[in-house]
Parts: C-alpha cells; sequence; structure tokens
C-alpha cells in the first residue's frame, strides 16, 4: 500500500485542504493528515482540537485517511510511517516559493524523500485558514469554507 504525508497545522481545516485529501486519494492508497504545530502560526485552537476537527472533516474517507499529531522534523515522521512521499497544496506563487524551500531542505536531509505539489482547485485558491479564523473570530458565517464540523465548532465557541 502506497501512503503519502499531509502535513500542515489545518488552524483550521478548511474545504481547500478536503480538496487536496479527495485529490491525493486518486493517487495514493492512503493519506495522513499530520496535524502539527509551528513557531510562524498561531496555534489558538490546540492540537488535540485540530486533530479531532480533521478526523470529523475527513470521515468519510474511512480507513484510507489517517489523521495523528506530530512533533518532529517532517522527514523522521515521514520514515516513522514508512512513506517516501509528502503531498502539499499551491494556492499562489509564494505558496510556491515556500514549498521550494521547505522541499530542497527536506531532501537535503533525506534524498530519498519525494513532493507532490497539487494545486489548488479553482474554487479554493482564495481560501486560506487564516483568513477563515479572522472571519469567525469577527462573528462572520465560515460554513461556505469549511466543513460543517468545523463551522459548528466556531459557532459554539464564539
Amino acid at each position: 500500500m502506497t501512503s503519502v504525508v499531509y502535513p500542515g497545522s489545518f488552524n483550521p481545516i478548511t474545504n481547500g485542504h478536503r480538496d487536496i485529501v479527495e485529490r491525493a486519494l486518486r493517487l495514493f492508497d492512503k493519506v495522513i493528515v499530520a496535524v502539527g504545530t509551528s513557531p510562524d502560526k498561531d496555534p489558538k485552537t490546540h492540537l488535540a482540537e485540530r486533530i479531532g476537527l480533521c478526523r470529523l472533516a475527513l470521515a468519510e474517507f474511512g480507513d484510507r485517511v489517517e489523521v495523528e499529531g506530530f512533533n518532529v522534523l517532517l522527514v523522521e515522521y515521514a520514515r516513522a510511517k514508512n512513506t517516501r512521499f509528502v503531498v502539499r497544496g499551491l494556492r499562489t506563487i509564494s505558496d510556491f516559493d515556500y514549498e521550494y524551500q521547505m522541499i530542497a531542505m527536506n531532501q537535503t536531509m533525506d534524498p530519498d524523500l519525494e513532493y507532490v505539489l497539487l494545486p489548488t482547485s479553482r474554487q479554493w485558491s482564495f481560501l486560506s485558514s487564516s483568513l477563515v479564523r479572522e472571519i469567525a473570530g469577527l462573528g462572520g458565517d465560515i460554513s461556505e469554507f469549511v466543513p460543517p464540523a468545523v463551522a459548528e465548532h466556531y459557532r459554539k465557541s464564539s
């Protein structure tokens, strides 16, 4: 079985993230959604909460999608999961610049690591977790941008 790691902060998971998972399942038998923390991003929603929301948002894919937290180097995590593949979504040229730098660093540490970069579907190309958090924080309706379980979570917590 061929698996791929899809790392990110998923703060929160959006319909754009779901789209990448669904499309990655056309290429791989299993997608491992690796929910991590980043010092560059606001971890306002605790890791366990983000993992839970990802599991709810991706439940329809059954055992072909695994969701878990991670706090080690991505190359170490991929090795531990017995995969050499990483998938990432790209919305903009600036996303590509960032991903390219990360690819170069990670492939220097592990030359066997391969990346699959999927351009975000046009309908979600504008979407980011940061914007969703901002809209939710100001009391706006985010239901168009996130899975129902995520929208409900933010409605209850505001």
